[in-house]
């Protein structure tokens, strides 16, 4: 069975755009069955987004995610690294900012490629590839250049065979 790790995307996306959550009422139920199972998880830092904004959201979340949902990035540093390396070897092609961000140690998407990496899981995100791009790293770029496979919101609800 695969297993998934999601984006901060993955739920501030869904509550805020396409499954509200006093309107999608199946969605949420089926990510809390998800995150029960095991089939879906996320990271530490992802959990610092999401619970810097005291919303329902961040409520929904400490009400039905496991304890153990939110895994601590610290066990990846060496999978980190790798992800530094490559982002340091794009230096030249991004600017200054782009760098800073992807790099800042606060930030998600770095330690979730980390620990995709370390793990063989794949990410859910709702960024598209945009290897073009100067002013942000997209996570799917050092994705396909590390082997990292991702996936949006749809296609992991596919490949679980998910319905609600």
């Amino acid at each position: 069975m695969s297993v998934f790790i999601v984006d901060s995307n993955f739920f501030i996306q869904a509550h805020r755009a396409n499954y509200p959550l006093d309107i999608a009422i199946t969605f949420w139920k089926k990510v809390k069955e998800l995150a029960d199972n095991g089939s879906i998880v996320s990271i530490d830092k992802v959990k610092h987004e999401i619970y810097q904004n005291d919303d329902e959201l961040k409520s929904w979340c400490i009400e039905n995610l496991p304890n153990d949902f939110f895994k601590d990035s610290s066990e990846v540093i060496e999978d980190y690294t790798q992800v530094v390396n490559w982002a340091v070897s794009k230096s030249e092609h991004y600017i200054q900012r782009a760098m800073e961000e992807f790099l800042d140690a606060d930030e998600a998407d770095a330690w979730i490629i980390a620990y995709a990496l370390k793990n063989d899981l794949i990410i859910t995100t709702h960024e598209k590839s945009q290897p073009d791009s100067k002013k942000k790293i997209k996570i799917p770029e050092p994705c396909n250049a590390l082997g990292v496979t991702f996936v949006d919101t749809i296609e992991m609800l596919r490949r679980l065979n998910t319905q609600f």
